[in-house]
C-alpha cells in the first residue's frame, strides 16, 4: 500500500503502546489521525491533546459519516481486538484498506535501514536504548518504542526518516512482516503458548524471523541461543562482553569488549543484570552501525529508562517504590535479582497482578517459584485483557502454590491500606495489565503514610 495517498488514519485500539507510537507517527508526519479505545488512559490523553480524536464506545454510529473516501483512508487494528468488534467489521464490511499494526510498521520501515530488537524479554528497554543512542548521535531516524522512555517523555523518537528502529513483538507472529538490516534476539523463552501451542513453535517463529534479515544485513543472538550470528553475554567469551563490572553509587561502571577493541569505563543507571545485557546488546548495534566510542559512551550514561521497566517513583533512605512491567516468571526473577543487588539488606514488598489467564495457566509453577522469593506479596486477580476466563486458573490457586507465609490476596480497593501495613522498606509493583494505572495513588498513599 503506498501511504502517500493516505489522508485519514484510524486506530482500533488506538490506547496500546505499539499502536499509539504509530498514532503519533502519523500525526507527526500530516495525517488526519483519530481512534478507538476501551477505556482512556494516560496514553489516550496524551493522544487527544495532539489533537487526535479517540471515543471509547463500539459503535458504528462514530465512524459511518467520518471517512467517505475508502481510498484515502487506512484502518489500522491490533490483534488484541476481538474479532466480533462492529467498527472493525464495519470497515472490512465496506471495503476498507484495514491492516494490522505489524503490517503498517513493515511497511513504514521497509525502505529505510532497518534496527529490529527481538526477543521475549527486554524488546522495550533495549529498544529505547537503541533508539536513544542513535538520536543522541544525531542519526535521522524514527524509533518506534514499546514503552514511553523517560528521556523523551513519549514511545516516538522521530528525528528523521533515514533509519528506523524498531521492536521486533513475537506475538502473533508480528515480527515476521520486517526486513531489518541489523537484528537482534535477547531471549526465546516459551511464552505466549496461546498463540504458538508449544515453545518449539516459538523458537521456530524467532529462526523464521532471522531469515527475514536483508542481504548482508547481521543478527545478533545473546550468548547460548540456538543461532548463529554475532554473539554478546555478561562477563563471557561472546563477540562483544561487558567486563570490570563495579556499582558505584547505584551506577553501574563496566568495559565492553568488542571484536576489535576495548571500551572502557562506561556508566549506566539502570539496575539490574538483565538491563546490563541490554545496554550491552544496544551499544553492539549502535557499534556495528557505525557510531564512534565516544558518543556512544555519552549517550549511554545520559540513559534514564522507559516508564514501568525498573522505574523508580520514590527513591529515599527510608522508602524505595519501583514499578515493573515484568509478567514473566524469568522477567519477576530478574527484577528481584535487581532489587536484592541494589537492596541487599532491604525489606521487600512486591505486588504482582497477573497477566492473561493462558499465561498463568501456562507459567504457574514458574510464577509462583518467582514470587516466593519476595519477603512479602500482595496478589491482585488476574487481568484478562482479551482473553475469557478459563476454569479453575485464578489468583487463589497461583498463591496456594506460592512458598511464602507472608502473601495475600487482595483487591484494588483495599490495595493502599495493606500496602500501609507493611514494614517494608523496598516496595514493588509488577504486571503488565492496569496495575500501571494504579501507581499513582499508590504513590500519593504512600508519600501520606510517611
Amino acid at each position: 500500500m503506498n501511504l502517500n495517498s493516505v489522508n485519514n488514519v484510524f486506530f482500533i485500539g488506538i490506547g496500546g503502546i505499539g499502536m499509539s507510537a504509530l498514532a503519533r507517527y502519523f500525526k507527526s508526519i500530516g495525517k488526519e489521525v483519530s481512534g478507538y479505545d476501551k477505556t482512556p488512559t494516560e496514553i489516550t490523553e496524551a493522544l487527544e491533546n495532539l489533537g487526535v480524536s479517540i471515543h471509547f464506545k463500539d459503535d458504528v454510529l462514530n465512524i459511518g459519516k467520518t471517512f467517505k473516501d475508502r481510498d484515502a483512508t487506512l484502518v489500522v487494528y491490533t490483534p488484541a481486538i476481538p474479532k466480533a468488534h462492529l467498527e472493525l467489521n464495519y470497515f472490512i464490511s465496506h471495503g476498507f484498506s484495514v491492516m494490522k499494526r505489524s503490517q503498517v510498521l513493515g511497511i513504514i520501515t521497509e525502505n529505510t535501514f532497518c534496527l529490529a530488537v527481538a526477543g521475549t524479554h527486554g524488546k522495550t528497554t533495549t529498544t529505547s536504548i537503541l533508539g536513544h543512542l542513535l538520536y543522541q548521535s544525531d542519526v535521522k531516524l524514527t524509533a518506534f518504542l514499546g514503552g514511553i522512555s523517560e528521556n523523551y517523555n513519549s514511545n516516538l523518537i522521530l528525528n528523521g526518516d533515514e533509519v528506523s528502529v524498531v521492536e521486533a513483538d513475537e506475538f502473533d507472529r508480528s515480527f515476521l512482516t520486517l526486513s531489518p538490516n541489523l537484528a537482534c534476539i535477547t531471549s526465546m523463552d516459551a511464552d505466549h503458548l496461546d498463540i504458538y501451542g508449544d515453545a518449539s513453535e516459538l523458537i521456530k517463529s524467532f529462526k523464521d524471523f532471522s531469515k527475514k534479515i536483508k542481504p548482508n544485513g547481521k543478527l545478533f543472538v545473546r550468548n547460548g541461543l540456538p543461532l548463529k550470528g554475532i554473539t554478546y553475554g555478561i562477563e563471557d567469551d561472546a563477540d562483544y562482553s561487558v567486563q570490570n563490572i563495579k556499582i558505584e553509587n547505584g551506577t553501574y561502571v563496566f568495559d565492553i569488549r568488542t571484536p576489535k577493541e576495548i571500551i572502557k569505563n562506561l556508566k549506566f543507571n539502570l539496575p539490574g543484570r538483565h538491563n546490563l545485557s541490554n545496554a550491552l546488546i544496544a551499544m553492539a548495534m549502535a557499534t556495528e552501525f557505525g557510531i564512534s566510542q565516544k558518543k556512544l559512551a555519552n549517550a549511554l550514561a545520559s540513559y534514564k529508562g522507559v516508564k514501568r521497566r525498573f522505574s523508580y517513583q520514590i527513591k529515599t533512605d527510608d522508602l524505595v517504590f519501583i514499578d515493573d512491567y515484568a509478567h514473566h516468571p524469568e522477567e519477576i526473577k530478574a527484577v528481584h535479582n535487581a532489587v536484592r543487588e541494589m537492596y541487599p539488606n532491604k525489606k521487600v514488598l512486591a505486588i504482582f497482578q497477573p497477566h492473561l489467564y493462558s499465561r498463568t495457566r501456562d507459567f504457574i509453577d514458574g510464577f509462583a517459584k518467582s514470587l516466593s522469593q519476595f519477603d512479602e506479596l500482595l496478589l491482585l486477580d488476574i487481568y484478562p485483557a482479551r482473553e475469557l476466563p478459563i476454569a479453575g486458573v485464578t489468583s487463589s490457586w497461583l498463591l496456594d502454590k506460592i512458598d511464602n507465609t507472608n502473601k495475600k490476596l487482595v483487591s484494588k480497593k483495599n490495595l493502599i491500606s495493606e500496602i500501609q501495613k507493611s514494614a517494608a522498606q523496598v516496595i514493588l509493583t509488577i504486571g503488565a495489565g492496569d496495575i500501571g494505572e494504579e501507581v499513582k495513588h499508590i504513590k500519593k498513599g504512600l508519600s501520606v503514610a510517611s
